[in-house]
């Protein structure tokens, strides 16, 4: 079974990137969770964003996708195949990197993180065990700065990332509506003043 997933397309001049692209090896997609896991013995217990994976820039980089998966059959084994596993994609331009891929695996009840070294070597996740993959976000183009709130605001509301990370990254400060909302007077004044 190969599960091929691309993650997130960086941002570049031209826009935003592209959250969770199918992936740019040849023409391989990303294959429907339901249809693996009637042929073969998986089971995904979670597909979904993954949240603060995509570098801060002017041009909002993508987020990369995390899964939860348990293997439901003993004498099987696990390649992971991957880059970025030890540094996230560059930033361009005054961007902020990507995050870096993760894979953790559960057994026992306890966990164990696959180090960037190893890939490519096989391991067995025997029954039940899991595994915890965050495919990496991309890079940011340019200064964060000069985002426009109002879509950072909007970045925040789809859950990308948090309205902390607006604050420290984008120099632009929300309220606690929800969905969260500009503070306009509050963002001048912390641009203003600059990074500090």
């Amino acid at each position: 079974m190969y599960v091929f997933s691309g993650g997130g397309y960086g941002g570049s001049a031209d826009g935003d990137g592209l959250t969770n692209g199918c992936s740019t090896i040849g023409i391989s997609k990303t294959q429907p969770t339901e249809v693996l896991e009637q042929h073969y013995p998986i089971l995904f217990e979670r597909y979904a964003l993954r949240e603060r994976s995509g570098g801060a820039g002017r041009r909002a980089a993508a987020s990369g996708s995390t899964t939860r998966s348990a293997c439901g059959a003993a004498r099987r084994s696990c390649r992971i195949l991957m880059d970025h596993g030890r540094f996230g994609p560059p930033g361009l331009f005054g961007g902020k990197d990507g995050a870096p891929n993760s894979v953790i695996v559960s057994r026992q009840g306890g966990e164990y993180i696959v180090a960037a070294l190893v890939q490519g070597r096989g391991h067995p996740p025997g029954h039940g065990r899991r595994h915890h993959r965050g495919h990496p976000g991309r890079r940011g183009y340019g200064d964060p700065w000069q985002r426009d709130p109002v879509l950072v605001a909007r970045d925040v509301a789809r859950g990308y990332f948090t309205a902390e990370d607006a604050r420290a990254d984008y120099g632009v400060v929300l309220t606690a509506e929800d969905p969260p909302a500009v503070d306009a007077r509050a963002t001048d004044e912390l641009r203003r003043r600059g990074r500090g």
